[in-house]
């Protein structure tokens, strides 16, 4: 993550940086927004998950909330502080280097030649795939699954969910519109796994 989000300060001009995002936002009240959908998609997929697979391994919330390995007997306090971290962690790193990488260096490369939507449709894609690292080969009773339906849903909310990163950086004229809803999808992700979830 910290080589993809320093990458456009060392390897573009400024000029390049601008191309990919890096500037201020030309409509502020989308930030809001980004924010908000941000949020919204990630307890879609919360709700998405409980409804097809409850409490099971096939629940990518579930699956991956088993990484964070919250102690069943936690006191509140320690849950708020540990929930804290894990948020903070979750909303600084992957959006930051994700966004400028997808969203900023790889949809830039394409758009050049194809288009803004091409270029959309080709760097949702990869972070689809890419997601599959978190959820959809999965390594459970001392073997690895490889998860059809499950993983199929899962890489499809995440195509989706990579589409609107790229409306909020197109509608806030800023790739800061795009780390924002990503911020925020992770932070949702993050609250449904410990306080939904646990």
């Amino acid at each position: 993550m910290l080589i993809m989000a320093i990458a456009p300060f060392i390897f573009l001009s400024k000029y390049g940086r601008k191309k990919i995002g890096i500037e201020k936002p030309t409509n502020n009240r989308w930030l809001i927004v980004a924010f908000t959908i941000g949020i919204v998609f990630s307890i879609f997929l919360y709700l998405l998950g409980e409804t097809f697979y409850g409490n099971s391994y096939q629940n990518w919330y579930n699956y991956i909330g088993k990484s964070y390995n919250i102690p069943q007997e936690i006191d509140e306090q320690s849950k708020l502080v540990m929930f804290g971290i894990a948020a903070l962690i979750g909303m600084t790193f992957s959006p930051i280097g994700e966004e400028l990488f997808f969203r900023g260096i790889v949809h830039s490369s394409f758009a050049n030649s194809v288009g803004d939507k091409i270029a959309s449709l080709i760097d949702g894609s990869a972070f689809a795939i890419v997601h599959i690292s978190h959820f959809g080969l999965i390594f459970i009773n001392q073997e690895w699954k490889f998860l059809l339906m499950p993983t199929l849903i899962w890489v499809l909310s995440m195509f989706c969910v990579s589409i609107l990163f790229y409306i909020c950086r197109k509608r806030s004229g800023s790739i800061l519109g795009a780390i924002l809803c990503h911020a925020a999808f992770n932070l949702g992700m993050t609250y449904c796994i410990f306080y939904q979830m646990n």
